[in-house]
């Protein structure tokens, strides 16, 4: 197998380099409505580095909880950023959104940026209150689902998580020893099986893990490995693919958001 094709998106995605800017755009023209009404703080930090901050979108109204979005891209690219408009659906649904930046490969390791999340995820526990909601795309889908293993999170934060999304996520890392990526990643295979959320034991939390039809077969692959491993609900979305399959987010009504809140 040519494990670098098996897992190269864009390739197979019409019009894929229009993407990055596309997102950066609408998320900018997002932060700027938000800040405008002073619904946005930005930049907030929750570590030492420059990457460990993240924006924090508030709805009108009383917030019914926390929503974090993390942020996929092979753990390599892409910047908190890049997304904020995909808050737009759940604020419209009265929720509080977080989206942190973290660290990259191969400045770190996946192991850091796991611990890094969590860190982020405990920073904005203090500061929005009431019930906890997690959305993770790609690598992103990954570090969400880490947050689901004993010892990732402190229970008095477990315990606030309501349901858990891991979107398009990679689940068992030991396929990418393989890859060309792996000089950045420095995956072994001891390594890459203790960063997997499909080869762990998860805790006591509702899990839906959603894919697009239309996504690579190592990724209808990898969201089925998680699914069936934690006998977590599984839905693979008609028509979609690994870069158009979190547009959901956008829309309060859509199937996506409806899940992500039930």
């Amino acid at each position: 197998m040519d494990w670098d094709d098996a897992y190269a998106n864009a390739p197979y995605i019409p019009g894929a380099e229009a993407y990055p800017d596309r997102w950066a755009a609408e998320a900018e023209a997002f932060r700027s409505k938000l800040s405008g009404v002073g619904s946005a703080e930005l930049g907030v930090a929750y570590g030492t580095s420059d990457r460990a901050r993240f924006d924090l979108f508030t709805p009108e109204g009383a917030s019914l909880g926390l929503c974090v979005f993390v942020h996929g891209g092979y753990w390599l690219k892409f910047h908190r950023t890049f997304w904020s408009h995909f808050a737009e659906g759940l604020l419209a649904r009265g929720w509080t959104v977080a989206m942190p930046s973290y660290d990259l490969c191969p400045q770190v390791r996946i192991a850091d940026i796991t611990c890094q999340i969590a860190d982020a995820i405990e920073a904005l526990s203090e500061r929005v209150a009431g019930p906890i909601r997690l959305a993770g795309h790609s690598a992103g889908g990954h570090l969400v689902a880490r947050m689901c293993v004993e010892g990732a999170l402190p229970p008095h934060v477990f315990e606030r998580i309501e349901h858990v999304m891991p979107i398009s996520p990679v689940s068992d890392l030991r396929p990418l020893v393989n890859t060309s990526m792996n000089a950045d990643f420095r995956l072994d295979e001891a390594s890459a099986k203790a960063e997997s959320p499909a080869l762990m034991k998860p805790l006591d939390v509702p899990v839906t893990v959603w894919v697009g039809c239309d996504e690579r077969p190592v990724f209808l692959d990898q969201a089925r490995w998680l699914a069936e491993a934690w006998n977590a609900a599984h839905v693979v979305e008609e028509g979609r693919h690994h870069f158009d399959v979190i547009d959901a987010l956008k829309y309060p009504d859509s199937s996506m958001v409806r899940r992500l809140l039930s």
